[in-house]
């Protein structure tokens, strides 16, 4: 299909901005296609997860959340305390996303860390229509998540060796993104705070039952120390 116009404009102008979006997509999608399927799940079981939840690090507890014995109650705190970013997200483009119609609901649905950070910084070229800016954006990351996980799912299901110890995949992603964070990261505060906090609550609860307890004395320590983090450079003042 060949676009032409508004359209046209505004896709040869978000294209380029997403390139580095493919290369992360593309290797994440395919370790979660390739970790499903380790996993005992489909192939097309990842791929229709990854159409209808769009969020990565979520996509990921959540196979492991799916072979866990049914705890409905748990399962929907951990979603939405990993998820809960997307309130402050969904607050900062309220203005941005104001009279686009109905590519607001899509806008909306597709909203991830990185389309968030692409359209929030993004200045929109001269004669480009800012509706279909901020959709193509959108609309390509959500694509390249989709082909990585395809990828991934059915590539592993072709795979006819055994595919144990692929669920260090999970934990080597939340250990970059922890890195990551913190090199970017002037002070370290919300980064002592979740380490203490998780020490902590492992010590009290054990292995089994330490993540609720942890992630709830996270956000709380989050919430009192809002200010000083502010005032200190924390990612919270970055992010809001």
């Amino acid at each position: 299909m060949r676009l032409s116009g508004a359209k046209g404009r505004a896709f040869r102008a978000a294209f380029p901005c997403t390139l580095p979006i493919l290369a992360g997509f593309a290797f994440l999608g395919m370790a979660y296609g390739v970790y499903m399927h380790a996993l005992g799940f489909p192939a097309w079981y990842p791929v229709a997860m990854a159409v209808v939840i769009f969020g990565g690090s979520l996509e990921f507890i959540a196979g492991t959340m799916l072979t866990a014995p049914f705890a409905p109650t748990a399962t929907f705190v951990v979603a939405f305390m990993v998820q809960a970013r997307h309130l402050f997200y969904g607050l900062s483009m309220l203005e941005k996303y104001k009279g686009l119609g109905w590519k607001k609901p899509l806008l909306i649905f597709w909203l991830c860390d990185e389309s968030f950070s692409l359209n929030y910084t993004a200045r929109v070229p001269d004669g480009v229509d800012r509706g279909w800016f901020y959709l193509f954006v959108s609309a390509l990351n959500y694509s390249y998540w989709l082909v990585g996980v395809s990828l991934g799912s059915f590539v592993g299901a072709s795979l006819s060796a055994g595919l144990y110890g692929i669920e260090f995949v999970m934990m080597t992603m939340f250990v970059v993104i922890f890195l990551e964070q913190w090199r970017k990261e002037k002070k370290h505060l919300h980064a002592y705070i979740g380490l203490s906090a998780t020490v902590l609550c492992r010590l009290v609860f054990g292995a089994d039952g330490f993540i609720l307890p942890a992630m709830g004395l996270i956000l709380l320590g989050l919430t009192v120390l809002r200010r000083p983090l502010e005032r200190k450079g924390g990612v919270l003042r970055d992010r809001l």
